[in-house]
């Protein structure tokens, strides 16, 4: 069974907690009515164990909990034992944070990214995911730079699912105008995300150098939201070899807020959609 991430389990246990408390019932009396010994309960509340999704569905039961989504998500959370995900298959490469990542990535229904070095992963071409992952990586030999890049590539699924995943990215100018993997490189790659910003699911935005000073420039990251509940949005916070998972209300609410200042002072759309064809242009010189 694919392993559920840590920050998915805590989550489950705060808004598992949350259901429990608003139906009026003690952990006592909810163990009382699965049938379980107390501490269960605390072990699940608290993220300290997994649970199944079987066990979820019992819990929401329990709970009188009716919402079909709300329902759904979290057994997505639990992990349902049955399917596993395709990035299993390159558990030989790919680092646990970064797996934990993809399974993030694979149940939101929105993420809203800043990034201030490289051009997201879900935006990334084939050409460019190569450049930078042997840049980035030199020492990785040719069939793990394959797998690592089929990896990213394989990603890009969530954008083209039914219903797609919404995306909002906001790049500062640094991201267009460095030349990973050279001009043609970037060429290509800057022509991709005209096309993608193009998309009725994927909004582009760029923060010109001419912005100044941002929060952003401090540290790309990511908020992934899941259905029903703002309650579950997960932060990730990129490191040089590894990634930080916030979960905790108070500072997914102020990454949110500081989105959505970096999102104001950005472009709009058009006019960020027209500087990248404009750097497009510049470099295809």
């Amino acid at each position: 069974m694919e392993r559920v991430p840590a920050v998915r389990r805590r989550r489950l246990g705060e808004e598992l907690r949350r259901l429990r408390d608003q139906a009026g019932l003690t952990s006592g009396e909810a163990a009382g009515l699965a049938g379980w010994h107390q501490s269960k309960i605390s072990r699940i509340e608290t993220g300290r164990s997994s649970v199944r999704a079987e066990d979820v569905a019992l819990l929401l039961d329990v709970y009188a909990v009716r919402d079909r989504d709300l329902r759904d998500l979290l057994a997505t959370l639990a992990g349902n034992g049955v399917q596993r995900g395709w990035w299993h298959d390159f558990r030989d490469v790919l680092p646990v944070e970064y797996r934990d990542f993809i399974s993030l990535e694979t149940g939101a229904i929105r993420a809203r990214s800043m990034e201030n070095t490289v051009v997201p992963g879900l935006l990334q071409t084939r050409a460019y995911a190569e450049a930078l992952t042997r840049d980035v990586m030199p020492r990785l030999g040719r069939r793990e730079v394959d797998s690592l890049v089929s990896v990213r590539i394989a990603r890009q699924a969530v954008l083209r699912q039914d219903p797609p995943l919404e995306l909002w990215a906001v790049l500062d100018e640094a991201v267009l105008r460095r030349e990973v993997g050279g001009p043609e490189v970037m060429a290509g790659q800057l022509r991709h995300l005209e096309e993608a910003g193009r998309l009725p699911h994927v909004r582009l935005q760029v923060l010109p150098f001419s912005a100044g000073g941002h929060m952003g420039v401090t540290g790309s990251f990511v908020i992934f939201s899941f259905p029903s509940t703002s309650d579950l949005d997960v932060v990730v916070i990129d490191h040089l070899t590894s990634s930080l998972y916030v979960d905790r209300k108070e500072d997914t609410e102020a990454y949110g807020a500081a989105f959505a200042r970096l999102r104001d002072r950005a472009l709009p759309r058009e006019e960020s959609a027209a500087l990248i064809a404009g750097i497009r242009a510049e470099m295809s010189h």
